[in-house]
């Protein structure tokens, strides 16, 4: 089908759907997934260890050499106009990832916000979900790349992207809040979202959070794949 030039590699973990995006603006929109292995940071709550934590998991296993012609040929038999790049932490291998990006779907990007975006992204992604980590154990200067958050705050400027934060309890917020102010990044393309992986914790972290949440004018997302399935893999 002409997808790519060279058939080239990347780790896959799972390519799955059609199912539906569950966080973010875009929640609720049919798509399909594909998660990279590898990350940079080491988030005690992740939700996908499986695709980084080498202590626990066989990571080469997990996430092997995958062609990108199976890859897309996967996404094909999904009949899905979206398809959302997961991780893991998809820009580690930004130097691969123009061979995925097929102009057959509509590419959303999900990404700790501490690699700058490459020079083709504007071309080949529709919108990038910036996930900046303010709860977790990893040093501030290794989580929090300053310069870098700057530059996909000019892409949110540019309706490309939007600022996701997972939060716990009210005070979590606060830790938002300096991220969102020292970035500049508009109120309007800031998201919280509770951290949590079955119903019940979600929701009761949501009902704490909500009021405060709104009190600073920011958006709100739940986590819409937990709710429905709980940490189900390949949902």
């Amino acid at each position: 089908m002409g997808l790519v030039a060279a058939v080239t590699t990347l780790p896959v973990a799972e390519v799955f759907g059609p199912t539906w995006q569950g966080e973010g603006p875009y929640a609720g929109v049919r798509t399909g997934f594909v998660r990279l292995g590898r990350c940079n940071l080491s988030c005690s709550w992740c939700d996908t260890p499986y695709t980084w934590d080498a202590s626990r998991y066989d990571v080469a296993k997990e996430a092997p050499d995958t062609p990108l012609d199976e890859v897309h040929a996967a996404l094909v038999r999904q009949d899905v106009d979206t398809v959302c790049l997961s991780g893991g932490e998809p820009l580690l291998h930004h130097q691969r990832l123009a061979g995925l990006l097929s102009p057959l779907w509509q590419w959303h990007v999900e990404t700790n916000g501490t690699i700058a975006p490459p020079s083709y992204w504007r071309d080949l992604v529709a919108h990038t979900s910036v996930s900046p980590k303010v709860t977790t154990g990893d040093p501030a200067k290794k989580r929090l790349k300053w310069p870098v958050l700057e530059q996909w705050n000019t892409l949110a400027n540019e309706g490309l992207a939007a600022f996701k934060f997972v939060a716990r309890v009210p005070a979590d917020l606060d830790l938002v809040a300096q991220v969102v102010d020292r970035v500049g990044i508009d109120r309007r393309h800031v998201w919280v979202m509770p951290e949590g992986t079955v119903a019940p914790q979600l929701l009761a972290r949501h009902r704490r959070l909500a009021g405060p949440i709104e009190d600073r004018g920011w958006n709100t997302t739940t986590r819409l794949h937990s709710l429905l399935w709980g940490q189900e893999r390949g949902r």
